[in-house]
């Protein structure tokens, strides 16, 4: 591993991990991170107040790792802009600590940004633990496809269209893709972005962070690309599942700050009145599953 604190040369990538609770897939990740010889990286950590010890963990065994230490839970969009804020990479990668980083994925990505410099955000190939593929780029979302994906209605809709094309499923995945967004768990984006469009937007705690940044940079006339030519394999939701119905919550109030914030003045009274009203539902309809799964059927007492 090349060091970044080489005062001649930056480091070509820098990694920014935010981490709430969850110390062994952290230590795996920073493990799978300093695997690929030869590449100048920086890793930086923002732990957001874990009481796991994944702070002094990272300090300990990792001592080369920047590490930041918050007080309390600051959340996804802050913690990351901490990150990106001390951090001196060519690029700027969003990683979370639940991933494992593929064998050469580093060099692969590099390649691909310094090959492609129009391309502004680069989201890279996510796999589920088991090997299969999660959807990590998609389009913007729409209130039919929010109606349908993973809805009650949309068990009866199974192929419904408008999921797939959300998700994008009816398009290779192993193949480069412009695309309108990519998730936030492994989102590369480039140092003249950053420049040019910001930091992530606060306004986020956690959930659409993402969204809102793809759209900044497609404002900006950047393209926003897959590339699956890297990869991670990523657990999913490691650390928002320690309290799935307050994160339920969160993911739909990120849902209607970004509908306010970019579709609002051009939306009918119509659509105003129905999206959060449809928020609150779905968000409602949630949260009663996980009722009826944890209580009901005993995996805790009511």
């Amino acid at each position: 591993m090349t060091n970044s604190n080489s005062a001649e040369v930056g480091p070509d990538l820098s990694i920014v991990l935010v981490n709430w609770n969850t110390c062994e897939d952290l230590k795996h990740c920073l493990q799978s991170a300093f695997a690929e010889p030869g590449i100048n990286i920086q890793i930086i950590v923002v732990d957001n107040a874990s009481s796991d010890g994944s702070a002094s963990m990272t300090a300990t065994e990792f001592p080369s790792v920047k590490l930041i230490r918050n007080i309390e839970n600051v959340g996804f969009a802050k913690a990351s802009n901490q990150g990106i804020e001390i951090s001196s990479g060519r690029y700027v990668m969003l990683l979370n600590p639940d991933s494992e980083v593929q064998p050469g994925a580093f060099r692969s990505l590099i390649d691909f940004a310094d090959a492609n410099p129009d391309a502004g955000i680069i989201g890279i190939k996510v796999l589920n633990s088991d090997g299969s593929l999660q959807y990590s780029c998609r389009r913007f979302p729409t209130l039919r496809a929010a109606v349908f994906r993973n809805t009650i209605i949309g068990r009866f809709f199974p192929r419904d269209p408008y999921t797939r094309d959300y998700l994008m499923t009816d398009l290779s995945h192993d193949q480069v893709m412009d695309v309108d967004w990519v998730s936030g768990c492994a989102l590369t984006v480039r140092r003249q972005v950053i420049d040019q469009i910001g930091v992530l937007d606060e306004r986020f705690f956690m959930y659409c962070e993402d969204v809102d940044y793809g759209l900044r940079a497609h404002q900006q006339g950047w393209r926003v690309v897959y590339f699956p030519g890297a990869a991670v394999i990523h657990a999913r939701a490691r650390g928002s599942d320690q309290n799935r119905n307050a994160m339920i919550v969160e993911f739909h109030r990120s849902m209607y700050r970004f509908f306010k914030k970019h579709y609002w003045k051009s939306a009918s009274l119509f659509v105003r009145a129905i999206v959060p009203l449809g928020l609150v539902i779905r968000a409602g309809g949630f949260v009663a599953r996980n009722y009826y799964y944890d209580v009901l059927r005993g995996r805790r007492k009511a």
